[in-house]
Parts: structure tokens; sequence; C-alpha cells
């Protein structure tokens, strides 16, 4: 049966091809060091520095490198054939929470990061959209943990045993999630009225019969219209169905500044999500963050006092993209058969989650509440 032709094409594909880096000396697979640009093997300590990409005489990144914008209008309307590669790709698919995660080659079945529910390994060759760049693991996992539990302890009417419960069961993963960038110049026309003020004096009596005047605030409106142009750079849209979206963007801000460009090495001892999220409906998503802004510029244009929009029309133009992958450690618990995400920023260490509640703690907070209150009323009654 044929896709819906609403249906983003390029959703669900794979794109990530995971690499192992045998270890010079004892031929371990070595793997990345939070905070390093090196590769160390967990047998016998051996380091080895990921080599740099190409760079200009100035130190910028040379233009050769996958690192840069995209025309997105061109890459959608080109072939996809002549846009993408095929790759076969070690991977499993979660039925819990959707993701589509990579796996060394030879693990065949583990729990997902993402939910905890038990996945197996599948073979896949597939289109995809290949990254360009990522910001690799800042916080290793030792300090993402300490982060974790300053968290957990920091959480108000938490059960008593969740921090030994989490801390005991959970188990923080390294999972590099997609995402997409995208750079717009909008010009917006718009009709709408302005609002500017003017004031009557009101004669009115008061409670004693006196009679005051006061100053009485009025609007008048008059008709508006206009163009308003502003440019976005980088708007940032996670590419991933596997966490709320709420979740995921409480972590920002990334600092895009420091991207590098994509190199199998930073994967090596992580995992790293395949886009859920295609580049269309990604570039939908982009639109509803820009929407904002666009309102916002719209009512300064208008000016006065008060403002209306009536009707607006966006265009784009100059629409770039890249497809880059971010730094989280993922924890799933589950408490009574809720399972609860955890999600630490590998580069800043800001951790958002879900959370179970203690409906006994909340029950005495607000008995104590209420006995506190009826003691401060009986009290005062005795002071009368």
């Amino acid at each position: 049966m044929s896709e819906p032709a609403s249906r983003d094409p390029d959703a669900d594909k794979v794109v990530i091809n995971r690499k192992q880096f045998p270890c010079p000396q004892c031929g371990g697979a070595m793997g990345f060091i939070p905070g390093t640009h090196n590769l160390r093997c967990p047998y016998c300590g051996t380091e080895s520095q990921i080599p740099e990409i190409t760079k200009n005489a100035d130190g910028s990144i040379a233009s050769s490198t996958k690192l840069r914008e995209l025309d997105y209008h061109e890459f959608i309307d080109r072939a996809e054939a002549e846009q993408t590669r095929e790759k076969k790709v070690h991977l499993t698919h979660c039925n819990g929470c959707g993701a589509n995660i990579t796996l060394a080659d030879h693990v065949s079945a583990e729990n997902c990061p993402y939910c905890g529910i038990p996945v197996v390994a599948q073979d896949f060759v597939q289109t995809a959209i290949e990254v360009q760049g990522l910001l690799p693991f800042q916080i290793n996992k030792e300090n993402a943990y300490v982060r974790f539990g300053a968290w957990l302890k920091s959480l108000w009417f938490a059960p008593n045993n969740l921090t030994a419960r989490t801390m005991r069961d959970g188990v923080l993963n390294g999972v590099y999630t997609p995402y997409w960038t995208y750079d717009s110049k909008t010009t917006t026309t718009y009709a709408g009225e302005r609002g500017e003020y003017y004031y009557t004096t009101e004669t009115y009596a008061d409670a004693n019969g006196r009679r005051q005047t006061r100053q009485v605030r009025h609007t008048r409106w008059y008709p508006a219209h206009g163009t308003v142009s502003v440019n976005f750079d980088d708007v940032l849209v996670p590419a991933t169905k596997s966490l709320p979206r709420s979740l995921i963007e409480n972590l920002e801000p990334w600092d895009l500044q420091n991207l590098e460009d994509f190199q199998a090495e930073f994967l090596s001892g992580y995992r790293a999500e395949t886009y859920q999220i295609g580049l269309r409906d990604g570039f939908d998503l982009a639109e509803q963050k820009m929407a904002p802004v666009i309102r916002s510029a719209i009512i300064r244009d208008i000016g006065g006092d008060e403002q209306r929009i009536l009707s607006s029309t966006t265009q784009h133009a100059d629409v770039t993209f890249k497809h880059i992958l971010m730094p989280l450690w993922i924890s799933a618990y589950r408490y009574r058969e809720r399972t609860f995400r955890f999600v630490i920023n590998g580069r800043t260490g800001e951790v958002q989650g879900e959370r179970p509640y203690s409906w006994v703690k909340i029950t005495l907070f607000v008995l104590t509440c209420l006995a506190a209150a009826g003691i401060g009323i009986y009290y005062l009654s005795q002071m009368e």
C-alpha cells in the first residue's frame, strides 16, 4: 500500500554507519574521551589523537568539508538518488518510543537507552541525508552521574527511595541525538490596526456623594499595513520523536559555534540515533519557532500603544540547512510500572527529566499547611 502524499518521504531513514577503531597496541576497540580530541583504549590505556579536518590558513574550516549550509530547496528539488547514499547499518528499532539506535557490530540485543524496553538489532540498507557535523561530548559519564544525582536530590515531593533506586537501577547511556538547523531570510507582508490612546475627563460621585473627576483612557484605531524582514540563523529543530519535545528543548542553549565537522571517531563508544523527523517536517517545525519572532517584528513595525494583526504572509528566501548530532546522557527508569526519562546535556551538564511524585508526601504537606493555618487563625481570634 502506498504512503499518503502528505507524509515526509525523508522520515524514518538511516544515516549513520558505525565504525570501530582498533587500538594500535592491543587491537581493542578505542572510545572517544569527552572533552578532548582523543580516543583511548579501555584495555591498555593507549591514546591516539583524532585527525583534524583540513583548515584554511586563518584557522577556518576548509570549504571542502561537510560542515556547511546546504541549499534546502535545491536539495528537495533534486532527485533523491543524486543527494543520498545507501548505507548498511546495524541498529535497533524500539517499538516503545520509536527510536532507531545504532549498535556496535558485535551487539545483537540490549535495552533501549530512551525508554528501557528490550530491543533486537537488525541490518538495514536505506537512503538518508548524511550527518554533516556534531558537538562532541564534553561531560564524561562520571560527571554526568554527579549532576544526575544532585538533580534527583533536589526534587520536591519525590518518593524516598527514588534516588537510591534510580542510581542503582538506572544506567546512563551516551547517545548522539539528531537535529536539523535552518537558516532563512523571511519577508512578511501584513495588515492590521494601530491603537493610540487618548483620554477624556469623567465626572462621578464618590462614596460620600461628592462629585469627583477622573481621566478615562480610550483607544482610537487606525489601519496599518507593511512589510518586515527578519533573517534567521541556525534555527534548531530536534529530529527525534524518542523524547518529549518540551524535555529536549529545555536542554538548550547549545554552543553551535563549536560544531565539529563530522568524524566517526567522535561516535566511538557511544550510540547514535537516526532521524525520525525528515527535512521537510523539520522545516515546518522551524517555521513554528520563527513565527513569534516575526510577530514581534510586525508589532514593532505597527507601533502605537496597542496592535492588532489581521493577516500576514511570509516568504522564505535563501533557505539552508545542516544535519547535526548533539550529545545526550540518557537514563530510563521504571517506577511503579511507569517509565521516566532523564536527559543531560553532554556539553553543559544541564539536567531535565520526568519524575514521579510521592502523594504521601504531598498529602502530609497539605495537611501540615492546613494545620498551621488553623493554628494561626485560632491565635488571631484569641487576640481580638
